[in-house]
């Protein structure tokens, strides 16, 4: 197996599109995909297995601080360390763009992300009620204040 992880670029906006679709309510369209890659604070990657997209995050890196804004892995690849691989990628990126802290938003009923964010050093700090407008759901705050220490203590390999 081929595993790389790289940016997003134009070729894969179909993919991660069908990905969208396939792992949320409530997908991004493909034109809101395909204007990340002009947008000057966006970057994004994906994660490729034997040259097929499998996996995709997003980030915005603004000042100090990078806000994830999607994480997505196929359903068929799940439960394989893929995510975890990719939010060790998302950070080290941040950190190339000086960003030492990540936040992110994670639905209250999503455990088994909430459990991924724990481990890699994320805590909740706040919620945001009905932020879900799919299904009403809160949506938990999460920050990691040190993605500096986060990466220095991971024993993954990211490239």
């Amino acid at each position: 197996m081929a595993d790389i992880v790289r940016p997003m670029q134009a070729m894969d906006i179909d993919r991660v599109y069908e990905l969208e679709r396939t792992c949320f309510r409530t997908p991004w369209s493909r034109q809101s995909l395909k204007d990340e890659l002009t947008n000057s604070i966006a970057h994004y990657l994906v994660f490729e297995r034997d040259k097929r997209v499998i996996a995709y995050a997003g980030m915005w890196i603004i000042y100090d601080e990078a806000h994830i804004t999607n994480v997505a892995v196929d359903p068929d690849f799940r439960r394989q360390g893929i995510a975890k691989r990719v939010m060790l990628c998302m950070m080290r990126t941040a950190r190339l763009f000086d960003a030492t802290q990540m936040t992110l938003e994670v639905r209250e009923n999503n455990f088994g992300a909430q459990a991924l964010y724990a481990q890699l050093d994320f805590e909740k700090a706040g919620v945001r009620k009905g932020y879900y407008t799919d299904t009403g759901e809160a949506a938990y705050i999460m920050w990691n204040s040190d993605i500096g220490l986060t990466l220095s203590k991971s024993n993954v390999s990211i490239g």
